[in-house]
């Protein structure tokens, strides 16, 4: 009676430590419901990290306006995440832009032109469309005209870009902007209903990687 007795008081104990480990109000995030299955589930550049991708485009007035609450959160990102910017490329217009960042990348300049792209698209409504009109950007925010040119026609640029122009089909994507958790989830602004939501469901699904590691 005594085992029987103690068995018991073991498995409430279990039970009530379950339930203290879940914080209050915790919300359970649902395929299909809060963010979309992948399938199939895409290879990740590092096996060794949990990879975030973000797929926008500059001319994305949305993603604009969620490239704060990105920035925010990237400062905060679990040390085992490894993030990555993908630029969308759904038509020439897209693909113009998606070159200017992959240029700037291959200059090595991304970091700092990145936020000007943004803003030089969406507050001062320039094209940024052909080479010259990217030349002409570039040459403003410092850079060689002449190297801007070179990494323009480079082959390492080349091979980005056809590489975006599949992986919006590969991954699901239909809109932006939107973020891919270690090639198996997809989560939207359509099914998240917010930006902050987005991100918290991209920390549940990284959480969840990273327990299932």
């Amino acid at each position: 009676m005594r085992k029987h007795f103690l068995g018991l008081l073991t498995a409430l104990s279990l039970v009530a430590s379950v339930f203290a480990a879940a914080p209050a109000g915790a919300e359970e995030f649902k395929a299909g419901t809060d963010y979309d299955l992948i399938n199939p589930p895409q290879p990740t550049a590092d096996p060794g990290k949990i990879e975030v991708m973000e797929f926008f485009w500059y001319g994305c007035p949305h993603c604009y306006h969620f490239e704060p609450e990105l920035n925010a959160w990237l400062k905060h990102k679990p040390a085992n995440v490894a993030f990555i910017r993908q630029p969308a490329v759904f038509n020439e217009q897209w693909g113009a832009h998606a070159k200017a960042f992959f240029t700037a990348e291959a200059l090595g300049v991304l970091d700092r032109l990145h936020p000007e792209l943004y803003d030089a698209i969406q507050n001062k409504h320039e094209k940024l469309v052909s080479e010259d009109e990217q030349a002409a950007f570039f040459k403003a925010q410092g850079v060689d005209e002449a190297a801007f040119r070179q990494a323009y026609k480079s082959f390492a640029v080349d091979s980005k870009m056809r590489q975006a122009g599949g992986m919006g089909a590969k991954y699901g994507i239909t809109g932006t902007p939107s973020i891919v958790i270690n090639g198996k989830y997809l989560v939207s602004p359509g099914k998240a209903k917010s930006f902050p939501r987005m991100l918290e469901i991209t920390n549940a699904l990284i959480k969840q990687e990273s327990g299932a590691r």
